[in-house]
């Protein structure tokens, strides 16, 4: 979802940096990098968990999560070029899920503003998974539901980290270095991109029929 469907990099970081903010915490851009794509309550237990309870973590990952819709409710940064994406795969054929370590709320705004209620075939959110990425329950979890092996599902990711959970998963990998990452980043991927528009339904049929063979 983030960095795929939503061009939402800032926002996140700004939301991420008002939190701290009040907390009397610098949140800095070097910590964002190192931690975007990861649950926020990890992200919350690694930099305040010393000296927070379980009940403090929880209410700071809520509030990171409100700030953060507040800011896109309020100005949507819809990634350019994926909406119609979206539409010419699932007239190709393909089913489509979308697998991500952000809220069942957030997902919600992102699928609403984008009007893609009727193109996905499942949604995976943090409520539905234990681990966050590396790990690759998301994407397993993601294909199961769609009924399709890892091996014949492609995986697009614009963090690192995601593109280990894909290529753990089993999937092929799609790097799309547009959110502020250079190509370089995602080089783990089998394919790297920089624009949403360099992804057809050709193109992704042609990766799956690859990596699964």
């Amino acid at each position: 979802m983030d960095g795929v469907l939503v061009d939402s990099y800032q926002a996140h970081f700004k939301s991420w940096r008002q939190m701290a903010h009040k907390d009397g915490v610098d949140f800095t851009q070097d910590d964002f990098n190192a931690t975007f794509g990861r649950v926020s309550r990890e992200i919350v237990t690694d930099l305040w968990g010393q000296s927070r309870t379980d009940e403090q973590i929880l209410a700071m990952e809520d509030e990171k999560e409100r700030l953060y819709r507040e800011i896109i409710e309020e100005d949507f940064p819809a990634m350019p070029g994926m909406k119609e994406l979206l539409h010419d795969l699932v007239e190709d054929g393909f089913a489509l899920a979308v697998g991500s370590s952000g809220p069942y709320e957030n997902l919600q705004i992102v699928i609403r503003q984008l009007g893609a209620q009727s193109l996905l075939a499942a949604t995976i959110t943090a409520r539905d998974v234990r681990r966050g990425k590396p790990d690759p329950e998301v994407f397993q979890l993601a294909a199961e539901r769609i009924g399709l092996p890892t091996a014949r599902c492609a995986v697009i990711e614009d963090a690192p980290l995601g593109i280990t959970a894909g290529r753990a998963a089993g999937c092929a990998t799609i790097g799309l270095a547009s959110t502020g990452r250079m190509p370089e980043q995602l080089s783990e991927a089998d394919l790297v991109v920089t624009s949403v528009d360099q992804i057809t339904p050709a193109v992704m049929r042609e990766l799956i029929d690859r990596h699964s063979h």
